[in-house]
Parts: structure tokens; sequence; C-alpha cells
């Protein structure tokens, strides 16, 4: 009972806050900008806390700094292209190959360590950390069938994987903006334009503002761009990436039983005042007597 509530907690307490993350992000419909700034960050907190259980293994550490040393180097790289973000396609990948939860860590982690090289860290860094993770938790839900058969790396089916891979990583890139833009969107326009936000509207009046204002600001924009490198990305590296992850599984190991090795018994025998523990000094059972060496026939 105890693993089955360690194996379900860190899924669960990710699917709740990404839940409550996502409430966050639509705060202009639903609640106040400075409860949304607040909460973001303490939601972070608290998956990684939970999240902190998948890391069982040296070797799955060592793969996350490794990937987010990589991840982080193609982001400073695209730094200052108007949408060109060579970083999805390594967090795509990477959550296809390793798990949604490893792909939600990688996505949190390139952001943040990114941002602090650059000195970008702000209140969009909690929201920049939340979509990129869950578009690497994305990559490996979509995975997550044909990487428990061990096809995602090994197999003739990596081609098409691929392909799959690229179109979601063209959704993700869309979805990503949209999530961007919708914490964004109030603070971004002033109050006298046709995609401003308008304190008290209703719903649907301000979800038409934002779709215009998405599409002028972003989606057919930055957007675009970002999707089209994405599945480039993907197309170009996809193969060779998920094979070459494939080399270094991060798997929690199975702990098999061992077969029992046969020990002397121990005895209990008195030792001045107390009891204790110590190697027996009986023989085994088995134990052959040295042989007395032969005497020479005297002449």
């Amino acid at each position: 009972m105890t693993n089955l509530v360690n194996a379900l907690l860190p899924r669960v307490t990710l699917i709740i806050v990404s839940a409550v993350a996502l409430a966050a992000f639509a705060w202009p419909f639903v609640t106040e900008s400075a409860l949304a700034f607040a909460l973001l960050p303490v939601l972070l907190i608290i998956v990684a806390l939970a999240l902190d259980r998948s890391l069982y293994s040296g070797t799955i550490v060592a793969m996350l700094g490794v990937l987010t040393a990589v991840a982080t180097t193609l982001r400073l790289m695209s730094t200052g292209f108007g949408g060109f973000e060579l970083v999805f396609t390594i967090v795509i990948l990477s959550g296809a190959a390793y798990g949604a939860r490893f792909g939600f860590l990688l996505g949190v982690t390139t952001i943040f360590t990114s941002s602090l090289i650059w000195g970008g860290i702000g209140p969009w860094s909690a929201f920049q950390a939340f979509a990129l993770g869950w578009v690497g938790a994305g990559a490996g839900l979509l995975m997550r069938r044909a990487r428990h058969r061990k096809l995602v790396r090994n197999s003739r089916l990596v081609p098409l994987h691929v392909v799959a891979l690229a179109a979601y990583g063209a959704v993700a890139s869309y979805a990503f903006g949209v999530l961007m833009n919708l914490w964004f969107w109030p603070i971004a326009t002033g109050p006298e334009t046709a995609i401003s936000f308008v304190d008290g509207a209703p719903f649907v009046e301000n979800a038409q503002r934002f779709i215009g204002y998405t599409l002028v600001t972003s989606t057919l924009t930055w957007d675009t761009v970002r999707a089209v490198t994405t599945v480039v990305g993907i197309l170009a590296t996809g193969a060779t990436v998920l094979r070459a992850l494939g080399r270094a599984p991060i798997s929690k190991p199975v702990v098999n039983p061992t077969v029992a090795i046969a020990t002397k018994p121990r005895s209990t025998s008195p030792q001045g005042d107390e009891t204790r523990t110590r190697r027996s000094t009986v023989r085994d059972a088995t134990a052959t007597l040295p042989k007395a060496p032969r005497r020479s026939a005297q002449v």
C-alpha cells in the first residue's frame, strides 16, 4: 500500500497543481493578478517537492543536468530572434524518451537556469516554467505506450514517432503562445483598443478580444515561426536524438530477490556479565579435518 501511494503521489500532485496553475494563467477571467503572480511560484515549489521522488537514481539527476545544460544553451542561442526557439525540440524529444515527469522537470529547470544566466528572472518566469514544463510532459504522455513497449528508440517505427512528435510540436508551439498571451494580455494593451481587456465585461466579450489580441500579436508571427522551427528541428534530429537518449536508459531499476548466502551459525556465549552475539567456533559438519602428515618409513 505504501509503495502504491509513493508511486501515485507525484502524478496526482502534478495533475492537481497543473489544474490550479492553469486557472492562474486565466486570471483575467477568474481572479486578481496579484493572487495569480503569488500563486505560481508556490505551486512550482509544491510540484518540485513532489517530483523530487522521481529522481530516484544518480543517472536521472545526471541526465537531467546534462539535458538542462543543452536546452539552456539552445535557448540562449535563439534569444533575440522572434519566435526562433530551438529549446522546444530538445524538451519534446527528452519528454518522449524519458516520460512526462522528466519532461516537466526539464522544462522547469531550463527556464530558470537560462533566466538566471541572462538575468531574466521576473513575474513571467513561473508562467514560462509551467508552460514549457507542460510541453515536455505532453510529449511524454503522447509516447507513453510506445516507450513502455520499447518502440520509441530502437525500432523501425521511430520515423513514425518522429512525425507524430513533429505534429505535436506544432500544436504545442501555438498552445505555448496562447498561454503566455493569456496571462500578459491585460498588461500589454491599453484600455482604449478593440483588443484590450475590459474589467467587468462579460466573458464572451473578453474572450473575443483575447482571440483578436493573440492572432494579431503572436499567433500569425512568433508562434508560427516557433512551430516551423520546432517541426523542422524534430524532423531533422528526432531519430538520432531518440536513439542517443536510448543508450542511457533511466528506468527505475527492479530489485530482484537475491539468493541467500549460507553463513555459519552464531552463538550467544556469555562474555563476562553480558551476553553478546559472536561468530561460532563450531566447525561446519561438512568441514574436512586436516590429515596428519605421513611419517616416512624408517630404514
